[in-house]
């Protein structure tokens, strides 16, 4: 029984509880709906006075709330506004800091010239002091200059205390020794964010970055090229001038750029830094190697527009474009015959001059190029260093392979201008073209009778000797094939030089 009197007293005090609370639910929302009415002061009639009260409380509690949660926004706005304003100031203080910064920087690469300055002008003083020192006197004997140049180099070298322990050189600066022992190390800490290119001084990726920047802040005065470094335009500015400050000791020919004289040297040393890892030949230029490389990997990036043809190096398609232009600037001053390179007039020009200076020191012939004897060295050797990559013939000369090629390809490269014949060999095509030109280049000096083909004026030639042989009229001669003549013509050549 006191249990279901206790039940009943909680179920009774829970809907009580509900009761309330929709009251006050109710009270709240015709409370809004009065604060549109022109009395807002006037309270609907609630006939319970304790819950009036307590709804009074409820609004009173509710505009407490309403009026600390307008404090708590003023508050959050006022806290925004400012920190909004230290951002701005933050911002400002790195912007600033970021101009000190590079202030700081170019203030020590002046520091850094200064000190260089510095150094030269006592050098100067210092070599000034030797030479007063040496001073000649009357009756005594002038010191040598490399001997004052000897003992102003002591003078210096004493005063530098800092030497790297790898070669030796030393430094009046401490950091001077650090960014040089970055030489050895190969160490690179300055890294551009952009292509990820590495630097030893940080000057130097300043420089670099203008490279992506676009920017170009120094202007030639002569012609308004610009430029994104100092050294860049002062290397310009010798086009105009016509400066060559950099000059070879050795046979006195100057150069723009040092780089150009330091290549320049390594004919005088005989020096070939860059060798192929595939053949193990050796190059005094970088270039030389990276166009040589084109021969390991079969690239052939050169294209002649007038018939495909591909090429290894620009050179090499700039000499065969004289095939198709017939063009031949070069002529002979003695004899007027003309070619297309520099290089086959000056062969040629020896042949007046009789000058071979090449001589095979196994039989003791000699030869008008360098070239020539080297070919000839290998009948000595025997050596065949170019094999047909379709048998295994194998050939002493890289021209005679390519006309082998053509055996197994089947190519025929050489078309006549006048007729659509073509042919696997140029010396065939030029000794067909003078059917339609009638030309004879080869004349008899004995009778004056001309002949198209050097190995029937060779016949002719034995009318003239005191022996006759027989069987030798042009008639009697059996016809040659056509690569059978190519190779007797290509051998009589290499025999005449």
């Amino acid at each position: 029984m006191l249990e279901y009197s206790h039940q009943l007293q909680v179920k009774t005090s829970t809907m009580h509880q509900e009761e309330l609370k929709s009251v006050k639910t109710e009270f709240i929302k015709e409370d809004s709906e009065n604060m549109s009415d022109p009395e807002p002061c006037r309270m609907k009639h609630t006939e319970d006075p304790e819950e009036q009260r307590d709804l009074m409380e409820v609004k009173e509690e509710s505009e407490e709330l309403s009026e600390e949660l307008s404090e708590v926004k003023e508050e959050s706005e006022e806290l925004s506004e400012e920190l909004s304003e230290v951002k701005e100031e933050s911002e400002e203080l790195s912007e600033e800091l970021s101009e000190v910064k590079e202030e700081s920087e170019e203030l020590s690469e002046v520091k850094e010239e200064s000190e260089e300055l510095s150094e030269v002008k006592e050098e100067s003083e210092e070599l000034s002091e030797v030479k007063e020192e040496h001073h000649v006197k009357p009756g005594e004997k002038p010191l040598s200059r490399s001997k004052t140049k000897n003992t102003f180099l002591k003078k210096r070298r004493a005063k530098k205390s800092f030497t790297c322990t790898q070669c030796g050189k030393s430094f009046t600066r401490k950091d001077g020794l650090e960014l040089h022992m970055s030489i050895h190390t190969g160490e690179k800490p300055f890294t551009c964010d952009l292509c990820g290119k590495s630097f030893t001084q940080k000057s130097h990726l300043k420089e670099h970055m203008k490279i992506h920047t676009g920017e170009k802040p120094y202007a030639c005065q002569q012609c308004g090229k610009s430029f994104s470094t100092k050294q860049s335009l002062e290397i310009h500015m010798r086009v105009h001038t016509g400066e060559k400050p950099f000059t070879c000791d050795q046979c006195g020919k100057s150069f723009k750029l040092k780089s150009n004289l330091k290549d320049h040297m390594r004919i005088h040393t005989g020096e070939k830094p860059f060798s192929c890892d595939q053949c193990g030949k050796s190059f005094k230029l970088k270039s030389n190697l990276k166009d040589h490389m084109r021969i390991h990997t079969g690239e052939k990036l050169f294209t002649c527009d007038q018939c495909g043809k591909t090429f290894i190096g620009s050179s090499t398609l700039k000499r065969h474009l004289t095939v198709h232009t017939k063009e031949k600037p070069h002529s002979c001053s003695e004899c007027g015959k003309s070619f297309s390179l520099w290089q086959h007039l000056h062969r040629h020009e020896k042949s007046h001059t009789g000058v071979r200076e090449y001589m095979c020191f196994e039989c003791e012939k000699t030869f008008i190029t360098a070239n020539c004897l080297k070919l000839h060295h290998r009948i000595h050797t025997g050596e065949k260093p170019y094999k047909c990559s379709h048998c295994d013939k194998r050939f002493s000369q890289s021209s005679n392979l390519k006309s082998h090629e053509r055996i197994h390809t089947g190519e025929n490269p050489y078309k006549c201008s006048h007729c659509e014949k073509r042919f696997s060999y140029s010396v065939t095509l030029k000794r067909h073209e003078r059917i339609h030109t009638g030309e004879k280049p080869h004349t008899c000096d004995q009778c004056g009778k001309s002949f198209s083909i050097k190995s029937h004026l060779k016949i002719h030639m034995k009318i003239h000797t005191v022996e006759k042989p027989h069987h030798h009229s042009l008639k009697s001669q059996p016809r040659r094939t056509e690569r059978g003549t190519a190779a007797a013509e290509r051998n009589e050549t290499e025999r005449r030089s």
